[in-house]
């Protein structure tokens, strides 16, 4: 490990403590700023709890270790009022600034923080420290070639910066250039073998070109040296999960959690080891307390949405989903999920619009527009889909048998042949599906008699994989025709 920095160097670590553990694509670059090694999360410091006291502590060491303290604890408001009381000619050297410019970066005072680092760097335009931050600021801001070139810049005033050489092999993974990477991580490795970032992002590229034993090993060192960090853990419990060995996988997310249980990405991952080991019931917390963590993040919602469902909590499934699509409204199946679930409560016309938004997204999923037309006859008049339908039937390929119970919907008429085209239909998937339809068409005509017969049918044909299964059960559930 890189000892050749200054202790308050080693305080800028603290700055990603409250996001250390996430997955790399996770942690906002300036949260690494100038940190030879990964945040060993450690009690705080005795001399942090004269933060507390009624005088507030005037020497600097204890003034660097109460602003170590509040950024553990996200207080950065706390954190920048503690420069205030440092002396004017240690405020002024340049590593103190530079550390001020890093919380100000994490309190999202962007302006600020660049005006300091600029200030640094003009006065010293070979200080890679600085150059290092101002990067981190780049990615913060999506300024992704301005990073790259400021992390070349760093490399050829110090061609062994190991925290510039690992940004680089990131910024490479991120654009699938493993080898590349793989380049970058290993001139990291060997200016300094012990290095986090490096280790971390090395076992990447070897766990993407499908050397799991490899990755493994580096996970493992990594493990050893940081066993207070929880990232080497969460990437091993990920190699693990892809693997199957989800045993493995469960027993590092449970040390991760021990350590840190506040971070958003050990719960998910946690909630989805748990599925894969069919403990869903025990998976649904997980996915919820990931929620309470950051409620803004729509990837726990997709599974919590998924098992609520499952268990019979349509309730709370069609709230996930409901979330889940305004959190994330290219991903169809949220939408997809709201409609089903208003649909199942009879709210026509919120199923409507839910399902129609699910098929301008998958418009080559032709089930959605015929439950959007469904849903639209049983919310007003059975006409109002009609010009809808005229624009979906020109996008189905002619004479199959989608086109003839679209165009059934359509007319409104020709049903005896349509019911002849489904009893020859080979394919007992597709089969199952138009049955639903075709029932679904006399139930809204008001024959309740052929329209059980074919519910009936479409049930008997046990496919359960299919979104009309599900309608299908209910309606055979509601009306009791299991017994007929």
């Amino acid at each position: 490990m890189n000892t050749g920095y200054s202790g308050v160097f080693f305080l800028l670590t603290i700055l990603s403590f409250a996001c250390s553990s996430r997955p790399a694509e996770q942690v906002p670059a300036a949260t690494t700023a100038a940190v030879s090694a990964p945040v060993v999360e450690v009690p705080a410091p005795q001399a942090v709890l004269v933060v507390s006291q009624e005088i507030p502590p005037t020497d600097t060491e204890s003034i660097l270790s109460a602003v170590a303290d509040l950024l553990g604890r996200g207080d950065y408001d706390g954190a920048l009022a503690c420069f205030d009381r440092l002396d004017s000619e240690v405020a002024a050297a340049s590593n103190i600034r530079l550390l001020k410019a890093s919380v100000l970066s994490s309190a999202g005072r962007m302006g600020e923080a660049r005006s300091i680092i600029e200030g640094i760097i003009a006065g010293d335009a070979n200080n890679t420290e600085a150059l290092y931050v101002l990067s981190s600021l780049e990615s913060i801001q999506g300024k992704e070639r301005e990073q790259k070139a400021i992390l070349e810049r760093i490399i050829k005033i110090d061609p062994n910066h190991v925290q510039a050489l690992a940004a680089l092999g990131t910024i490479a993974v991120l654009g699938k250039s493993l080898q590349t990477a793989a380049s970058y991580f290993d001139k990291a490795l060997a200016a300094d073998p012990n290095n986090g970032d490096a280790l971390l992002g090395r076992a990447g590229v070897y766990r993407y070109q499908r050397n799991p034993k490899a990755a493994e090993s580096l996970l493992n060192k990594a493990v050893t040296l940081y066993p207070q960090w929880t990232r080497p853990l969460t990437e091993r419990a990920r190699l693990y999960e892809g693997a199957g060995f989800y045993a493995d996988a469960l027993n590092d997310l449970d040390r991760a959690k021990k350590i840190n249980s506040n971070d958003y990405w050990i719960a998910v991952d946690r909630g989805i080891v748990l599925v894969d080991l069919q403990r869903k019931q025990e998976a649904l917390p997980e996915f919820n307390r990931a929620i309470g963590i950051d409620p803004n993040i729509f990837i726990a919602y997709v599974y919590s949405a998924g098992i609520k469902d499952e268990l019979g909590d349509y309730e709370g499934a069609e709230h996930d989903y409901e979330v889940l699509a305004r959190l994330k409204p290219d991903y169809y199946f949220a939408s997809e999920g709201v409609g089903i679930h208003k649909m199942r409560r009879g709210l026509w016309a919120e199923a409507r619009d839910a399902f129609m938004a699910t098929y301008r997204q998958a418009p080559e999923t032709f089930s959605y527009a015929l439950l959007t037309s469904l849903c639209w006859m049983r919310a007003g008049r059975i006409t109002d889909p009609k010009p809808f339908l005229a624009e979906v039937l020109r996008k189905v390929k002619r004479d199959s048998l989608e086109w003839y119970v679209i165009r059934l919907y359509h007319d409104l008429n020709g049903d005896s042949d349509v019911a002849a085209r489904i009893d020859q239909e080979q394919n007992p998937t597709l089969k199952a599906q138009m049955l639903y339809y075709l029932a679904s068409y006399y139930d809204v005509r008001g024959n309740t008699t052929l329209a059980n017969r074919y519910f009936t049918q479409a049930y008997d044909m046990g496919e359960r994989t299919i979104i009309e299964w599900r309608f299908t059960e209910w309606v055979v559930e509601q009306r009791n025709l299991k017994a007929l």
